[in-house]
């Protein structure tokens, strides 16, 4: 059940993590890109309503099936470019920080693909949607309800 509704949250708050979210999917990075980085930190976060949403997402923008369930053992695989490898390696990092820097070594694999701008858009993308995990957890939003707009 769920503890507080979209409509219960600030409006102030949810207007402000919309424009940064607008501004994320606007940006120099793919948005195919940071969806599948997205549904790869809710599947680590165990946000159902977030693997729902990125999963509807994804499989929108015409992601396979065949990615989309290999997703949380995609190191296993080859199903995924090199770049793509860099953002969900750099996202399982900054997501499973256990009080700890990135080392320099987890650094340079995302350094290898990206531009500094566009690294610190990753950084802040891979945040915002910590972030959403983390409140949709806390308020307990139902799952399975989101609908891909257009």
């Amino acid at each position: 059940m769920e503890r507080i509704s979209f409509t219960e949250i600030p409006q102030e708050m949810m207007g402000k993590l919309i424009d940064l979210e607008n501004y994320i999917n606007n940006s120099e990075i793919n948005i195919n890109l940071l969806e599948l980085m997205r549904l790869r930190v809710a599947q680590i976060n165990g946000c159902a309503y977030c693997v729902d949403m990125h999963y509807k997402e994804l499989n929108h923008l015409g992601e396979t099936d065949l990615r989309l369930s290999s997703l949380i053992v995609w190191e296993e695989t080859n199903y995924f470019t090199n770049k793509e490898r860099a953002v969900l390696h750099f996202a399982e990092k900054l997501t499973k920080l256990n009080g700890k820097p990135i080392a320099d070594n987890d650094y340079e694999v995302i350094k290898k693909h990206f531009e500094k701008k566009e690294i610190v858009i990753l950084t802040l993308a891979i945040g915002q949607i910590n972030t959403w995990t983390r409140l949709m957890k806390t308020f307990q939003i139902e799952a399975g309800n989101y609908k891909v707009k257009g």
